[in-house]
């Protein structure tokens, strides 16, 4: 094969079940002449066995060693990530228990509800409440119904608005806080997973 420049960019992440067999073609993006590329794409890299944990990393490294092996005289440029997180799915059927989700749907409704509460004591909201019913009517009221309503309404609604969600459906394309705090948690929890998986590797050379 003559001397050809092959551009690698690798996955960032990718679902993949025990046994199976992982060629470049399922890690990485391959640029290259087509007849170079059809050839690199088959390349064995790893083939996950059931013992492995569940979620491995693929250097960038390791790939450029694979090619090389069988094509020496290719210069490799690499471009994205440097490492392909490797999800393993399990053969296990999880169990649903309905128990459980009620009991954390539960805690979660008790513990919103107390916290709501907590906030409108600490702002003396139900005296503000009855100060603009004064204000507005010139009556003085216990239980402003009139105002507390619209307003317990209103909480419910903009709590809706601000996570852009009610059930499965969606009022605008723009993520929610939540969507944004669970992407940067999965982006935080996927670099732990390479530095732990760099650090065993370390571990088992220098053994």
């Amino acid at each position: 094969m003559t001397e050809s420049t092959v551009y690698l960019r690798l996955r960032y992440k990718l679902m993949a079940s025990s046994n199976e067999r992982l060629t470049i073609n399922r890690l990485a993006k391959v640029i290259a002449p087509k007849q170079v590329a059809d050839a690199i794409q088959e390349i064995h890299i790893q083939t996950i066995q059931p013992e492995d944990s569940s979620h491995l990393v693929i250097d960038a490294i390791d790939v450029i060693k694979a090619i090389h092996h069988y094509f020496p005289e290719l210069d490799i440029q690499t471009v994205g990530p440097a490492q392909t997180i490797i999800e393993v799915a399990s053969n296990k059927k999880k169990r649903v228990r309905p128990f459980f989700i009620a009991l954390v749907w539960l805690l979660l409704f008790i513990g919103a509800a107390l916290t709501i509460m907590n906030f409108h004591e600490d702002v003396a909201m139900g005296d503000v409440h009855k100060r603009i019913y004064t204000l507005m009517t010139g009556d003085h009221k216990e239980n402003p119904l009139i105002i507390q309503i619209p307003y317990s309404i209103g909480v419910g609604v903009g709590m809706v608005l601000f996570f852009n969600h009610l059930f499965k459906k969606k009022f605008n394309e723009e993520p929610s806080p939540l969507e944004v705090e669970m992407f940067n948690y999965q982006q935080n929890l996927d670099q732990f997973v390479i530095f732990q998986e760099k650090m065993k590797k370390e571990q088992e050379e220098h053994d």
